[in-house]
Formats: C-alpha cells, structure tokens, sequence
C-alpha cells in the first residue's frame, strides 16, 4: 500500500549564482558529451527493433555535432505498437491506483536525482540555456509528482456523491485506452513526460512519437520508467515521420485519444482526422490539444515601467521565443510607449548569445533548426516592411554554423500586421503602441489565439477589467506571461490555442478517463 504523501511542492529551480551548482552542472555537460552520437532503437513491448532508417538529432549550436540517431519507425511498427499498447491496456487498466502512482514517483524521484543529467540533454539537443533546462526538468518532476497524488485523488470520486436510501454508490474513473502521446520539440521533457504520465498513471496504454528533433531526451524519459519496472506494452516508443506514424497513430480504430501539443495547423489536422470513424472502431476520439498563441504583455501609463520592460524581454526572448506562451506583442499605452520601449531595446541588447553549453551565463542559444531559422527570417523580412526595426534583425555567424538569430524588436507595429497577428515561434517582438487602456484590452484580444497574456497596471480597476474581459487561459498581473507552475497555473488556451486542456491543473487527469456511475439495491 502506498504511504501517505506530502503535499505536492514544486520541485525548485537551481541557483546557478552559487558556484557549488554551476560546477556540478558543467560536469553533467561533460557527461553527456560523452555519451554523444550512441544510437537507439524503437520500444514496443519488450522488443527493441532497429528499422535500418535512422534519424539524427543535431545540436543547433553547432550542427555538425549528432547528439544521438533513433530507429525510423514505419507505417507497421505504428500499427504494431498499437496492437501492443491494446494487449497491454486488457491487465494495466486494472492495476491499482496507487501502484500505478508509485512507477511515477519512483521515477520523479530517479529524475530529481540525475537532474543536471536530464537537463544537460536538452542543452545539447534543442539548444536551452542552462536556466531554461533546468526549469524544463524541474517541471518534468512536477508533473509525475503531481499527477501521481491526482490519481490518487479520483479514487475518492464517490465521496462527493449523494446519498440514496437503500443503494451503495460508487463513482469510478476509469482508463479511456491506448492513447497516441505527440509532444513538441521545445519542451521536449516536459510536456512529453506530463502528457505521457498523465495518460499512464491514469490506467491508459500509451504510444509516444516524440518530436523528430528532439527524441533522445524522450528517449532517456520512456528508459527512466521502464527501468523503474513499468510493465512491456504500456510506454511504447516510436520516433518517425509524421506522415506515417503520425497519421497512422490518429487514424488506427484502436486508438482510443490523442494527446497533442504543436502548432495550430497539425493540431486542426489532427481534430479533423480524430473525427472520422473507421471500420471496427466503437467509440468517438478524444483529442487533448494544446496549440499555438499570439500571447501580449499590456502596459499602462501607471505601471512601474521598469518591471514591465523586464517581463516584456523575459516573456519575449526566453528560449528564443520558442514557446507557445511567448510575450510576442507588447501593447503600450502611447503616454509610456518611447520610454518602455527604449527599455526593452537596452535590455535586450544585453542579452548574451552563444552555445548555451559554453556557460550558465548565456540566456540566448541557437533556434530549433535550419528550417525555423529560414521562417523567422522571413517573419523579420515581414516585419521591416510593418514596422521600425529597433534591434536586431541579422543572422549572429559562428565558426560551427549554428542557427542563430539575434532577439529582434519592431516598433511601431499595427494590430493587423503579420508579425502582430501570426505565430513566429522565434525570437521576434512587435511593440505596439495603444491610445488607452480600452484599445490596448482591444488589441491584446484582437487574435484567433487565447493563450496566455500579462497586464502590467497598478489600477485595481483595472486589473478587475481585465481579469474579465481579457481572454486567455492563462492571465498574469504584473509579472511575465511565461513560466506556468504546475498545481499552481494550471495550463491551457482559448480559440486557437486549444482545447484548454489545464494540464498541470486538477482536472487534467479527467481527460484521460471517463466516468463510471455504479448502484447497487441493498
């Protein structure tokens, strides 16, 4: 039986200003670069399976560099991973609660353990500062921590049922299936671990395709578990493109749901396939989805305007404004506007870039890759014919190649441009200046997105206003829009940007089960 646990704590974050945790970080870089260019194979079931086609993962900083090559998983080893994760579904699904917790909170606990390990990954493979890594892994923990006590939580459902003369009541929640797990690349721990976890220790099978960039460090995830004793068939790992995994894993009758964080264009592929009904199939899909944002940090003229530009450039430039809760756009009432923005633009100036494995005091790495490179160039071409290019702008050249593109601030932005209203998922700022309070709600709401937002204002009045009329899922006051903390901001967007999923919220478990009413006559 499980013990009682303590209250859910959020795993804190390292503080790399003491030199005890700088050292102990850089000797984790060291380990990993030793452990370089090794080569893994698919998992489904307890069968390790080399395709013959593999995919490499790169370092952005340097893409010269192979940090790992997965197996190539085909049209057939997605049907069969499938297959797998229903035989394993018919004993996990009745495997007890708190069993199925403790695979998750012995695994958080490995994690907690080998954290700079974990961390020191996703600085080779998708090029994070040390900062962003470990609050990336620190959030991974959170998630299997959490999600392991609201598992144990659904078993006490029937308390909150009605009493009925002469019946015994129970209320169950109970697994949904096997589960298709499709992460992204930019919170490549994570989110594939909450996804992933969530869908486990709520008694589902799952199958995980992890991002194509990004699969070594899910790769670490998935061995972490099955390490741990998690049973064969239940976590499948299955790297491949999209079009023959991913399509085959939405469409197959057995599966069951689909969890999905991405852009808004695969994830309105993936609503639209997941509705068909094939042959054999008994039930109607669900679809968990967590998409793109156009998220805006608003500023008023009673602000403190120096907070403001420093969460403006914190939401904007971390990770290389590769997160789908980016400050995008900042919308400035006009009486502050040239002051706020001479901040963000001597602030960002500031901003250290290189390979983030160099040292704990670089805050701007590589972007994901070749192709998003070209794609926010061409947001920035965009942007000098729609606003005034205050910095940035350019290409920062490395010996090795990297991708690098410097943060990059446009003035003057009208609420209708393409950098104002389009997902750049790079590190691009429109500054945007409004006539008032009431225009600046106005253009903050102007999008198809409903992500995140922040408002900066010392008005009570109107932070009222805004609590309800500026809508998002995820609102912030006088802080970032970034950095959501599981149990305490639970996580997910309107419109657009979702299904407004709450992960890292009490609900979100719910998601992966559905309810079971059960009366028995005394």
């Amino acid at each position: 039986m499980l013990t009682v646990l303590p209250p859910f704590k959020n795993e804190p974050l390292t503080d790399f200003s003491i030199p005890a945790n700088r050292a102990a970080f850089q000797q984790a870089i060291e380990v990993v670069r030793s452990q370089l260019g090794k080569s893994y194979p698919l998992h489904i079931g307890a069968a390790q399976i080399e395709t013959g086609n593999w995919i490499k993962s790169l370092n952005p900083a340097r893409p010269d560099e192979v940090v790992g090559m997965v197996a190539a998983g085909r049209k057939e080893d997605a049907e069969q991973a499938i297959e797998t994760a229903a035989t394993a579904f018919k004993t996990w699904q009745y495997v007890n609660p708190q069993e199925r917790a403790r695979y998750l909170l012995r695994a958080a606990a490995e994690m907690r353990h080998r954290k700079h390990e974990f961390s020191a990954w996703m600085v080779f493979e998708i090029g994070k500062s040390w900062a962003e890594a470990d609050a990336d892994t620190s959030e991974a923990i959170d998630f299997m921590e959490y999600y392991a006590r609201q598992a144990l939580r659904l078993t006490h459902a029937s308390d909150q049922l009605v009493i009925q003369p002469g019946e015994q009541l129970e209320l169950q929640y109970i697994p949904l299936g096997v589960g298709a797990v499709i992460p992204p690349w930019n919170f490549p721990n994570a989110i594939m671990a909450g996804m992933s976890s969530a869908a486990v220790v709520a008694g589902n099978t799952v199958v995980l395709k992890p991002a194509s960039i990004t699969p070594i460090i899910a790769y670490k995830f998935c061995e972490l578990l099955w390490r741990n004793g998690l049973p064969a068939g239940v976590l499948n790992y299955l790297p491949g493109p999209g079009g023959a995994i991913g399509d085959t894993l939405v469409d197959h009758p057995k599966t069951r749901f689909i969890a999905f964080t991405g852009s808004k264009e695969v994830g309105m592929r993936i609503f639209e396939r997941a509705a068909k009904v094939h042959p054999g199939q008994i039930w109607l899909k669900r679809t968990v989805l967590e998409m793109g944002g156009k998220d805006a940090v608003v500023v008023d003229e009673t602000a403190d305007l120096e907070a403001a530009a420093e969460g403006i450039v914190s939401s904007a430039f971390g990770f290389q404004g590769q997160k789908c809760s980016a400050g995008s756009r900042a919308i400035i009432v006009k009486s502050v506007y040239e002051i706020v923005a001479q901040k963000v633009v001597e602030k960002t100036k500031k901003l250290l870039q290189d390979a983030p494995d160099k040292s704990a005091d670089v805050h701007q790495g590589p972007v994901s890759d070749k192709n998003a490179m070209q794609k926010i160039l061409e947001y920035i071409e965009i942007g000098t014919q729609e606003g005034k290019l205050l910095c940035g702008g350019k290409t920062k050249v490395t010996p090795e190649g990297g991708y690098f593109i410097e943060p990059t601030v446009f003035g003057d932005v009208e609420r209708d441009a393409r950098i104002a209203q389009e997902e750049i998922f790079g590190p691009v700022l429109a500054l945007m200046p409004a006539k008032d309070f009431d225009d600046a709600l106005e253009i903050a709401n102007g999008t198809e997105f409903g992500l995140t937002g922040a408002v900066y204002s010392r008005s009570r009045e109107r932070l009222e206003r805004a609590r309800r009329e500026f809508h998002v899922g995820n609102l912030y006051f006088n802080r970032k829009c970034t950095g959501a903390m599981v149990g305490g901001h639970p996580f997910g967007g309107f419109n657009m940007s979702g299904t407004d999923s709450k992960a890292g919220g009490p609900d979100y478990l719910l998601l992966f089960t559905q309810a079971k009413s059960i009366a028995e006559r005394l």
